[in-house]
């Protein structure tokens, strides 16, 4: 991780090194915590960030399924975001809300602890290599399944979710793929370790459906709009795991992975191996969009 100048931690900028919790922080023990991911872009114009509205306005859901109150307003934090980005100077970065219950009591009542909340920027680029975003990426489905709605809210960016994640990311790693596929527990694709999924078969766009239990994503729902608005069909439904090995097409999306093809699932190759048409067409249209060469989109961009 390279390191910046500056951390937005409850309502001012603190250095980098000096942005730190008590150990008994409750979130540490218990996972009470909520995040987001965002992406600043450089464009011509200056920097702009990706849906950020978007992006809070899921912060504030998230932290209101988990009975986390944020101590301040959306608006408060998209000024802070903002704030931060041109504190640190940054063209490019990613963005890291989170929000914590903080050090108070111990024990599983989390209701009387004070709730933190901090921003943190840095330059990050492709999350699945630069790479894998022409080539395509390998993938294994995971043995861990989706954590069920049932269990824990996945629509929820909650922290305590993600140890399912790391999880089923280092069994990926440790196989040798690049990145996870986690099924739900009626055995039908949920997503990616940190992404949404989408498969291609027949010039027709596929993805699993909310109840799949995966996050809504903010990337899956702008390449949602826009592979609609470029004429081609998309449907939600559930996606059997056999039919990854048989589609034409397969891709990650997420702020971190962006626009990510995959090239093989548990040892099968897809479609041809490599980036497919339509991947290739959705995923240039994404890059022109963040940055900032598509003007009919200029409303997912809040420029800093």
């Amino acid at each position: 991780m390279q390191e910046v100048e500056w951390i937005w931690m409850d309502g001012r900028l603190v250095p980098w090194k000096e942005a730190k919790v008590h150990v008994l922080t409750h979130a540490l023990h218990y996972g009470t915590a909520v995040f987001e991911g965002i992406r600043c872009y450089k464009t011509e114009r200056g920097p702009a960030v990706f849906r950020l509205v978007d992006h809070m306005k899921r912060f504030f859901d998230s932290a209101k399924i988990c009975a986390i109150k944020i101590p301040y307003s959306l608006e408060e934090l998209v000024e802070a975001v903002k704030e931060t980005i041109r504190a640190n100077k940054l063209e490019e970065c990613y963005i890291r809300p989170l929000a914590y219950v903080g050090y108070g009591e111990m024990g599983l009542y989390s209701l009387g602890n004070p709730v933190g909340v901090a921003i943190a920027v840095w330059p990050w680029g492709a999350y699945l290599g630069e790479e894998g975003l022409v080539k395509g990426i390998r993938c294994m489905v995971s043995s861990w399944r989706k954590l069920h709605s049932q269990f824990v809210p996945p629509q929820a960016k909650a922290s305590a979710n993600y140890l399912n994640a790391v999880l089923a990311k280092l069994e990926a790693l440790s196989m040798g793929y690049e990145e996870a596929i986690l099924l739900n527990l009626d055995g039908y694709v949920s997503e990616g370790s940190g992404e949404n999924i989408f498969m291609v078969k027949d010039g027709v766009i596929y993805t699993p459906p909310p109840e799949a239990c995966m996050l809504m994503g903010i990337t899956r729902d702008s390449v949602i709009k826009l592979a609609r608005n470029m004429g081609y069909t998309v449907v939600e439904r559930n996606i059997l795991r056999e039919e990854l090995y048989i589609a034409d097409e397969v891709f990650l999306t997420g702020t971190a992975a962006e626009v990510t093809p995959v090239r093989e699932i548990d040892g099968r190759v897809i479609g041809e191996g490599r980036r497919g048409p339509i991947t290739e067409a959705i995923q240039k249209k994404f890059f022109d969009i963040v940055h900032g060469r598509e003007e009919a989109y200029y409303h997912w961009l809040d420029f800093v």
